[in-house]
């Protein structure tokens, strides 16, 4: 088939996203699926240009969800970004990480993508499990992660669209 047919017909080339873009557009729609009333979050886990895992935040099987029942932290008046443990939810990047297991899939050597920079928690699992890059939409700052990650030797990037 010619170049010119197989653009046809699949449109031309230069709205074949790349793979970042790829990536992070999908880590959004995962996000979609989120049961938290407060952000909605996606990951995607990647090796070798495939996908091995993805997680969304929200409770824990079989558990209400938060927006059924509503959310503990805005109850308790919790601030963003603060005492992560008090919520009845998990992050994305911990349920993508914990699919993984659950399925017998090694994520050695993986870039994450995410559509909001990973906290404190997420972080040290990610290096544990040998996340070898990061790449996030939006920023989560703090300092303690940036750091951690840093020393760690895991690669972090901010994903900008269009770019």
């Amino acid at each position: 088939m010619s170049a010119a047919a197989h653009n046809s017909t699949h449109g031309p080339a230069d709205t074949r996203p790349g793979w970042d873009q790829y990536f992070m557009e999908i880590a959004q729609q995962v996000a979609r699926r989120t049961t938290c009333r407060r952000r909605a979050v996606g990951a995607v886990l990647v090796k070798g240009k495939r996908i091995l895992a993805t997680g969304y935040n929200g409770v824990p099987q079989g558990i209400e969800h938060c927006l059924d029942r509503g959310c503990l932290r805005e109850q308790l008046g919790i601030p963003s970004g603060q005492q992560h443990e008090l919520c009845r939810g998990l992050h994305a990047e911990q349920n993508a990480i914990i699919q993984a297991a659950k399925h017998g899939i090694s994520i050695d050597g993986a870039t994450i993508y995410c559509t909001t920079q990973p906290c404190i928690i997420c972080a040290k699992m990610l290096i544990n499990a040998g996340i070898c890059e990061i790449v996030f939409e939006q920023s989560y700052p703090d300092e303690l992660t940036e750091g951690m990650l840093a020393e760690s030797g895991v690669t972090t990037r901010r994903y900008a669209a269009g770019a």
